[in-house]
């Protein structure tokens, strides 16, 4: 299936590659299927573009990259919804907000998306720990990683970007290929 996005122009992808969330994302109910995408020109974001409509695409991140404190225990009715054995955890991301001033950057923590990586369901669940934050600044905690580690990617520095689907690399200078 053919998928039209503003970022990314038109990505060709399977059903396989589609991340179904049930119930949609919060302000965003009536978009459910979308594809979480691993651009390679972006050394730090995920992309979790929607299928429905080609303007809406979410930066994400592992919450892990940012906080060594994050823990979620899911309702048994988020793991039924996506699916998720009793067995089985899920892979987490947050939704990043980037505004004019990117020093501004914020996770939200309270919100994280929950993915089945086996069935491929999804839900924004919204967690009961006050000590959670909607707008959690991170871009000292990221440039404090790259400090750390100044050979690698943030990415690299993920748990496991398995559950993206690659972007090609743009074919561009002297070895363009047509």
């Amino acid at each position: 299936m053919n998928v039209n996005t503003t970022r990314f122009g038109e990505l060709k992808l399977t059903k396989e590659d589609l991340i179904n969330f049930p119930e949609g994302i919060l302000g965003f109910g009536d978009l459910r299927d979308f594809v979480l995408l691993d651009d390679p020109t972006d050394e730090i974001f995920a992309w979790l573009q929607s299928c429905e409509n080609p303007d809406i695409a979410f930066p994400v991140l592992e919450p892990e990259l940012f906080t060594s404190t994050f823990e979620v225990s899911l309702t048994k009715s988020d793991r039924e919804i996506i699916g998720l054995k009793a067995d089985q955890a899920p892979r987490y991301f947050s939704i990043i907000t980037i505004p004019a001033d990117p020093t501004q950057m914020t996770a939200n923590l309270k919100a994280p998306i929950a993915i089945n990586v086996k069935t491929r369901k999804a839900k924004q669940t919204v967690l009961q720990d006050n000590k959670l934050a909607i707008r959690e600044p991170i871009f000292s905690k990221l440039q404090q990683r790259v400090v750390q580690n100044p050979q690698a990617s943030l990415k690299s520095q993920a748990l496991d970007w398995g559950v993206a689907i690659p972007l090609s690399e743009p074919k561009t200078g002297p070895n363009l290929e047509l």
